[in-house]
Parts: structure tokens; sequence; C-alpha cells
């Protein structure tokens, strides 16, 4: 990432003290339904398998990620992290608020670690460019590469336990293992990314990659950087300006580098036009542990890497960011094995030809069984199927107008005693910069329900009924939007620079 200038650092600030704004007219609570007709930007469009169960406006939402131990949802937004109890996943309750401003942290990610006084919760905040919080006067970031740990392990009460710098971009920070979290790896820039050492979680420190050079030397990546996802196999993804490469970190501080996705995820390969003109977002390898080198592309091969290719400054739709399939042929240390199968700009989708002239790359992501539900800015929640990922096709869609979904997520399934079951339900939770947090149920194949809850959803209620929508503030709202874009446009279109979405 360029350093930033007083003007960009300027309009973070801003955006950062107009959300907090809102979310003071909002209040902390959710706000209260309304019926649809009284939705000031109108209402919204879905396909026939999607119904809109309910919406919750009070956060300028970013990013979100969910425990595992525990069925609880944290949240992430340009003025606060919250926790949200998802026991009855058709009605998330908002349990607990850090009030805290900041640009960007646009992946919230989760981790958690046991200890001989029980199981400590914890999200990461990746600062960006500025984060402020009344509860942590004395620390005020202005220019961003900190990495922040927020304890939730009483979700009433979320806090910030601890901090520390970074030599590379912290735009996203991601737990090598979620389960156990002890090492995170950012985002990274310039061909480098940081790996963090979080065994103690009040000091956290950067690892030194190379002693034998003065200063803490961070580690070497031909992708760096965007996000880090990491599979059931434990093999971490990186994608970002030069495409994506795969690493064994199951030594997490000397992570082995183990293939790239080539000239084609560098965006030169002119077999492949237009599969990256900005970056690689995020990726996901479905049942990776089945992995089987060489063998014909398909989930049951755990051979499919699920990706976005993110060019939010790109508001032809037929052109913007896609949702892309790779064939990863194998993994045996030699570069260019992951290869292009499938992608789907939003033109390809139900809902077009809306929206006109809006931001439509596509953005985060999550895989339900081969059904993926995706954020598309103002192109809203789309639904993929990508059970064949040679050939996607449409699925479903909610489209709000002047919305900006950031973020979409299948909620798992929790059992009895808290923790998750390895299943997904069937509704999804989209997180939006405009709207706040929106929740949906989808007609998925197999179960026989319609687009309503599954009962693993909604356990103590059954068929949970249709919610009405929310009153949205759309003038705070949205001026907080327009300031948002205008920070994310700071980064130019080049190598040395790390910010999208």
């Amino acid at each position: 990432m360029r350093p930033l200038t007083t003007a960009t650092r300027t309009a973070a600030a801003l955006t950062l003290v107009v959300a907090t704004w809102a979310t003071l007219a909002i209040g902390l609570g959710s706000a209260p339904a309304s019926a649809e007709d009284d939705n000031p930007l109108g209402g919204v469009l879905t396909s026939p398998n999607v119904t809109h169960l309910g919406g919750f406006p009070s956060q300028v939402g970013i990013s979100g990620c969910f425990l595992r131990t525990a069925p609880l949802l944290v949240t992430s937004g340009l003025d606060s992290v919250r926790v949200w109890d998802v026991s009855d996943a058709a009605h998330p309750q908002l349990t607990g608020v850090l009030p805290s401003a900041q640009f960007e942290n646009e992946a919230m990610n989760c981790g958690e670690r046991r200890t001989p006084d029980g199981i400590r919760r914890f999200a990461l905040i990746g600062v960006d460019a500025v984060q402020a919080s009344p509860g942590d006067p004395q620390h005020v970031n202005v220019g961003g590469g900190e990495l922040i740990v927020v304890d939730v392990t009483d979700p009433a009460a979320p806090r910030i336990a601890s901090r520390a710098p970074a030599t590379t971009s912290t735009h996203t920070v991601t737990c090598v293992d979620a389960t156990d979290c002890t090492f995170v790896y950012t985002a990274g820039d310039g061909g480098h990314f940081s790996i963090l050492d979080l065994r103690d979680l009040d000091a956290p420190h950067e690892v030194d990659t190379d002693r034998g050079t003065p200063g803490v030397q961070p580690a070497a990546s031909p992708t760096a950087g965007h996000k880090w996802n990491f599979d059931a196999a434990g093999i971490g993804t990186h994608t970002g300006w030069g495409g994506a490469s795969m690493w064994d970190a199951s030594r997490p501080a000397r992570p082995r580098l183990l293939t790239t996705t080539g000239r084609a995820g560098r965006g030169t390969d002119p077999e492949h036009p237009g599969w990256n003109d900005f970056i690689l977002h995020n990726s996901f390898r479905p049942n990776a542990q089945a992995f089987k080198p060489g063998s014909r592309p398909s989930f049951a091969h755990g051979n499919v890497l699920l990706a976005t290719e993110e060019d939010y400054e790109q508001t032809d739709c037929t052109q913007a960011g896609s949702f892309q399939t790779w064939w990863v042929k194998r993994l045996d240390g030699r570069r260019g094995g992951i290869v292009p199968l499938d992608k789907v700009e939003l033109a390809d989708l139900g809902s077009y030809p809306l929206p006109q002239g809006a931001f439509c790359s596509s953005h985060w992501f999550d895989d339900r069984d081969g059904i993926v539900a995706v954020g598309f800015y103002g192109g809203g929640t789309q639904l993929i199927d990508a059970r064949d990922p040679r050939h996607l096709e449409p699925f479903g869609h909610a489209l709000w107008p002047g919305s900006e979904v950031w973020d979409a997520m299948w909620v798992p399934v929790y059992g009895a005693d808290g923790r998750r079951t390895g299943a997904t339900s069937n509704v999804v939770y989209s997180i939006d910069l405009v709207r706040g947090l929106d929740v949906y149920a989808v007609d998925v194949p197999g179960d026989g329900i319609g687009a309503l809850p599954s009962s693993a959803a909604v356990p103590t209620r059954g068929t949970a009924a249709r919610a009405s929508d929310s009153v949205l503030p759309a003038g705070l709202l949205g001026l907080a939007l327009a300031l948002a874009l205008a920070v994310r446009r700071r980064a130019n279109r080049m190598p040395g620079a790390t910010l999208g979405g």
C-alpha cells in the first residue's frame, strides 16, 4: 500500500465520524420493523426461491464471522464491532456492542483458544487507515498496519484485549487455524505478508522471518495481497494482485509455497482475458481433504477452488468483478498448477439488467454444497449454482435499490451444546454498508421445505413467520456510504497498492 496522504487520512476519519453519527441516530439496538411499503428506497427484488425474513439496520456493515463453539456472529462496520446471538438464525439478537470507528477491517475473522479457564473467543480487526474506540482512548491509530484482538468471550461486553503492529498491510488478517488461533497472516503488500504470533493473546507480535537481517522481516508471497483463506486440509490460499497462491501452513511460522494461478491469475494470459482485472479477492476450496492430484475437477476430488475477482470501480456489470472456479491440478511446489474453469459476472445472473451504473463487482462469498452466496455490492446478494464447476449457473438473488452488499454468509447449524454441528442451514445473512444486516431463507436443493427457514435454523420456533422490513435512515447511511466509497478510491490500480474491498 502506498503511504496515505493527510487528505486521505482526513477523509477516512470523516467517514468514521459520519458512520458513528449514523449509529447514534439509529441507537444501539435493532430498529423496529415496518412494512415494505415504508422503505424510502423501495422494496426488495427476489427470485421465487428466496424470502426476505427481516432487516437490522443498526450498523454500517462491512463483514462478519461465526464462532465455532457458541452460536454467535461477530460483525464489523465503520462504526462498531457487534456480537449477535444466532441460536435462532431467522431472528438474530444483538447481544453486545463495542463502539470502534475503523477503516476498513474489511474481513472480520473469528478465532478461539482453549485455556485452563475455558474457551476464549475473539475477533480480529485489521486496521487499514484509522481506528479509534472510546474504550481505548490512549490508542488511536492513524496510518494502519495494526492488528487488534477483540475479546468476545463475554458476548455482552466485547472489549479490546491487545494490539500488535505489522510491517505489511493489515487490510485483512486471518487465523491460520480458527479453532486454535495461535498464528495470523496479514493481507500483505509489495510481495510480502506478515506472520503474527498470537500464542500470548494479550501480547501478540510479528514473527521475524529472517533474523540475519536487521529489523523485523515479513514473509514473501507472489500474490500479496488481499486475503488468506485456510481450508479443511490446513492449506492456505493467498489471493491478491498476482492471483492466488496455495501454501502448506502446517508449520505456520514457516509456510511453504505449493503452487499458483500463473499468468491467468495475474491477468496476463491472452487465452483467459478478464480473469483478474484488479485483484483476486478471496477463495474457498470445498472438501479439501479429499484432494486427488491430476483428477478431473469436482468437489468430490477436493480440487476446485472458488474465488471472487474484485473490480469495484468498474460500473459496467458485464465486465465488473466475477465469481470464478479454478482447477487445482497439483500441489507439488511448482507454480502454475491452478488453471481457470469458469466465471460469471453480474450480467450473467438472474437479476440483470439491474442494477444500472452501480458498483456491481463480486465480493465476499460463502459456499453451501455448491450453492454459493455472493455479495455483489450494488448487485445485491446473488446465489450461484457451482455444483458443476465447469458450468456456473444463476440460482437466485435478492436485490435492494441503493444498497451495497459486501458480505453474504450461510448460517451454520449449532447443536444443543452451542457448537457447530458441521451442517449449514438454508438461511443467508447479507451484510450491507447501507442496510446493515439482512436475513433470507433460500429454497435449497433436497430439503423440501421451500424458501422458509429450516427447523435446524430456528429450533425453538418451528417455521418462522416472515418478518417485516426495517426503517432505514437513508440520509445518514447514504452519506457514510458515499464517503466510504470515496476513500476506497484512494488506491490506484498498481501492484504497490493493496486496498480493495
